[in-house]
């Protein structure tokens, strides 16, 4: 079937929360990173989602990241607010506290920890999908859920007059063809690697960790895509591989790009929050390795990295517990 039209746009940063050295959010940097990938060539934010590390925020703080989100994308890119609770109760004060704060649409992930079965699945999507008019996004990721959306599932959802939109995570690109085929669902692409597979099979964009460190060379990609340049597209799929690589696979992927991030002048400080920590000696060693493979990319220029393991060592207690209530 046709996609419905995208309300959110096709480079999408799972954007990182810079934190001071202490822990706290550092609103400076937070605007300047969100200028950067804009001016890179993102379309969209999403802020507050798994790599803005959602379950240490305070509500206080999700609301403020998508106030200061429009303050700084204005009408250049879409902020859209992530991954807001594996309560159903908590799920829709936040997004009704979103859509007040501006936020351009809802991303809400798999009930996790809890693991409900499909009906309440079904129910939590749409009683969340419900609390306000704005475009709403399914997160399927099977490997911090616990469970995943099921395909009959999916169909089900796909119904809902404000869903319009999956991010997978889960990579069964045949399933992801059999529900392009049967709804008007948008895909985006949820696993790094996988981006340009995504996309070769109907997939919309991505919603990106790496795209922090590298919102240039996707949006070259996703433009490539676009004009029906496989060549092109491939070239840049790639020459990012092997960032990808030092993103996503020696430690949590917020804490790379944070690492990578800091290594480059982007942000004032490595910092996260407990439990996560910056990487030990062997994991941040494996991944300035990877980056010292990566080679000439436009848009992309790690010539400055100047990695410091010090400074990434441990991770911060806030001031105030991230709690629901």
């Amino acid at each position: 079937m046709a996609n419905a039209e995208n309300p959110f746009g096709q480079v999408l940063v799972a954007l990182v929360t810079p934190f001071t050295a202490d822990g706290e959010v550092d609103w400076n940097d937070v605007e300047k990173h969100i200028d950067h990938v804009i001016t890179d060539g993102a379309d969209g934010i999403v802020v507050t989602g798994t790599t803005g590390e959602t379950s240490t925020l305070t509500d206080d703080e999700k609301v403020k990241l998508v106030e200061v989100g429009k303050k700084v994308a204005g009408n250049r890119a879409k902020i859209i607010m992530g991954g807001p609770s594996n309560e159903t109760a908590h799920a829709i004060e936040l997004a009704k506290k979103s859509a007040k704060a501006g936020a351009d649409g809802i991303m809400a992930v798999t009930p996790y920890y809890n693991k409900p079965t499909q009906a309440g699945v079904l129910t939590h999507f749409r009683m969340v999908a419900d609390a306000t008019d704005l475009p709403f996004i399914m997160y399927d990721i099977p490997g911090r859920a616990g469970i995943q959306i099921q395909y009959e599932t999916i169909l089900r959802l796909a119904k809902h007059p404000n869903i319009v939109a999956v991010k997978d995570a889960k990579g069964d690109f045949s399933e992801v063809s059999r529900v392009l085929n049967q709804t008007d669902l948008l895909y985006f692409s949820g696993d790094d690697a996988n981006v340009l597979p995504h996309m070769a099979i109907g997939a919309s964009g991505l919603i990106g960790v790496t795209a922090n460190v590298a919102s240039a060379p996707y949006r070259a990609m996703v433009d490539a895509v676009n004009r029906g340049d496989l060549k092109a597209a491939t070239e840049q799929h790639m020459a990012l591989e092997p960032l990808v690589r030092a993103i996503m696979t020696h430690v949590p992927g917020t804490v790379a790009a944070k690492y990578v991030l800091h290594g480059l002048g982007r942000i004032g400080s490595p910092r996260v929050r407990l439990p996560l920590v910056g990487p030990e000696e062997w994991e941040a060693a494996k991944i300035e390795d990877e980056i010292a493979l990566v080679g000439a990319i436009d848009g992309l220029d790690l010539s400055n990295f100047r990695p410091d393991r010090n400074a990434a060592a441990g991770g911060a207690l806030p001031k105030i517990a991230g709690t629901t209530r």
